[in-house]
């Protein structure tokens, strides 16, 4: 079966914030010019899960009467707390030692999956075409070695890799400009960073681990529009992460966790750090009596500033995520994705109406070197590599000087760098302290796999996994005497586990249909020995209202 081929003038991998708003710029500023958005699930805002608190900036820049059509910003921030937490207690921070960039005041806490939901009818409503359950497995390149479109849509192969009766070869989507907006650690940018030497003369990404429960609250434990973000336990001092917890409208709660993939422990189970977490007194008090409505987990850039590869390459541009714009201590990161798609379609219109096609959009690079993009990451560029190296207490204090010192005299501790990358991060697992972990308690904490069926996520049995390893005998061989298979705890889905049957040797075990597309496993297996790409379309998560 030979593959149909559409042409386009612009086409964008990924309907989250970065690929909608450069869909919808596009159309703003050149009606004319073709534009299809490719989603992988089912549909737009199914993997999209953030806290979160949005700073509306871009949005105001790119719809400014957002309000009078209906964007889903229903709850501006009233109060921020912040927190350091013991066992047992909790020391607030007092909000006038956080630098102003820390407030929250004029944002709002939302369903970014929501808020792409309604990004796809504004972009619709313009003439672009979105197409979701339309999975990109496959860059395509140009003779001169350019990007010129991708594959998607492959579907009905089985897992011994015959083609089954609903077999369907894919499409080839091809552009004069190809934008990359799968979000963090996707299986194209990947490709294309590393084919054109994108991140050469940059620092490692770094990333963290994500996860979320959105919990429908007793009313009287409802605090519309607070913001509260916390540091310390059960981390410890020298893990980084945190967590942050937001009342949303309709009684529901926004909690999350997140713990940095440089850890060191290889017995740390972020997942059991997330659950336990939610017992501490102060969290505890909000959740009583309530229920959880929805689960989710998902890989965030940390990096930020020493980390954001070259953005522009032949025949294209890396936009969001994909690049890396995550603000790390403000937990923020769609306004500057947002804005970086804006700043992409603007650069590629004007390229369009020109005549080019296919080169390198330098300008791009440029007018993000002169963006508030550029500065909003600047500013906090030694956040991470000061808590990496310095641990919670010396490297929030001297953070915070840091960003004091960008804020008042716009400069600030020199540039730090983070070192290592996350997955060579692991001592051995017999220098390392074992961690106990409290059973789940099925009323506040959760096993992984129950909480993996709020996540509405969903897999073909009878298909290839889409994670793939790169040698089948590293996983027994050398991941589990040397790390205890960090896989086991890592993965906040249940996906990899070390079965061994009675008289017989461990057995690595891929359940692929538990996977939430987080990423985790490809950025932290110790061997860079599992590699992550997409599924068939429409498969991994259905998250609501996340």
């Amino acid at each position: 079966m030979q593959r149909e081929t559409m042409d386009y003038d612009v086409v964008i991998v990924g309907a989250g914030p970065a690929g909608l708003a450069a869909a919808i710029r596009v159309k703003q500023l050149s009606p004319e010019i073709t534009v299809c958005v490719l989603e992988k699930g089912s549909e737009v805002g199914a993997h999209i899960l953030s806290g979160a608190v949005i700073d509306p900036i871009a949005l105001n820049e790119l719809i400014p009467d957002w309000k009078d059509k209906g964007a889903p910003l229903n709850t501006a921030v009233k109060e921020d707390r912040f927190y350091v937490l013991g066992k047992a207690g909790a020391l607030r921070i007092p909000n006038f030692l956080m630098p102003p960039l820390m407030s929250n005041h004029g944002n709002y806490a939302v369903s970014l999956g929501n808020l792409c939901r309604w990004f796809a009818t504004q972009a619709e409503a313009l003439g672009v075409e979105i197409y979701p359950g339309f999975a990109a497995s496959e860059v395509l390149y140009r003779d001169d070695g350019s990007v010129a479109g991708v594959v998607a849509g492959v579907m009905g192969i089985a897992k011994d890799g015959t083609h089954k009766p609903d077999y369907q070869p894919g499409m080839e989507l091809r552009g004069k400009y190809v934008f990359i907006a799968e979000g963090v650690r996707g299986s194209l940018a990947k490709e294309i960073i590393a084919k054109f030497n994108l991140s050469q003369d940059c620092e490692p990404q770094k990333y963290g681990l994500g996860m979320k429960e959105l919990w429908e609250v007793k009313p009287q434990n409802h605090q519309p529009g607070q913001v509260t973000h916390t540091m310390g336990w059960p981390l410890g001092m020298k893990t980084g992460g945190g967590s942050f917890m937001y009342h949303l409208e309709d009684n529901l709660v926004s909690i999350g966790f997140v713990v940095h993939l440089n850890y060191q422990n290889p017995h740390l189970y972020p997942y059991m750090e997330f659950q336990r977490f939610k017992h501490h007194p102060m969290i505890a008090q909000v959740l009583e009596g309530g229920r959880r409505v929805a689960y989710g987990a998902r890989a965030i850039t940390e990096g930020g500033f020493q980390s954001v590869p070259k953005l522009a390459f032949p025949g294209g541009a890396l936009i969001g995520c994909a690049a890396g714009f995550v603000n790390v201590p403000r937990i923020k990161g769609s306004h500057n994705a947002m804005k970086t798609g804006m700043l992409a379609a603007e650069v590629a219109v004007a390229a369009i109406q020109s005549g080019r096609e296919a080169d390198a959009l330098h300008e791009y690079q440029r007018a993000y070197e002169n963006s508030w993009v550029y500065e909003d990451l600047k500013k906090v560029k030694n956040v991470k590599p000061m808590w990496s190296k310095l641990g919670l207490a010396g490297g929030a204090v001297l953070g915070a000087i840091d960003m004091w010192l960008h804020t008042i005299f716009g400069f600030g501790l020199g540039s730090w760098k983070h070192g290592k990358p996350d997955y060579a991060t692991l001592k051995p697992s017999a220098d390392s302290k074992p961690i106990v972990y409290p059973r789940p308690d099925g009323v506040l904490s959760f096993d992984r796999l129950t909480n993996v069926a709020f996540s509405a996520t969903s897999h073909e049995e009878d298909e290839p996994s889409h994670l793939q390893l790169k040698d089948a005998a590293i996983p027994i061989g050398v991941n589990l005497p040397m790390w205890d298979e960090p896989a086991q705890r890592y993965c906040p889905a249940g996906v990899y586990e070390v079965v061994v049957a009675d008289g017989q040797e461990p057995r690595f075990q891929i359940n692929h249909q538990n996977c939430v597309h987080c990423k985790t496993c490809d950025i932290k297996d110790p061997s860079q020995n599992i590699k992550w790409t997409v599924p068939q379309g429409g498969e991994g998560p259905n998250y609501p209202n996340m």
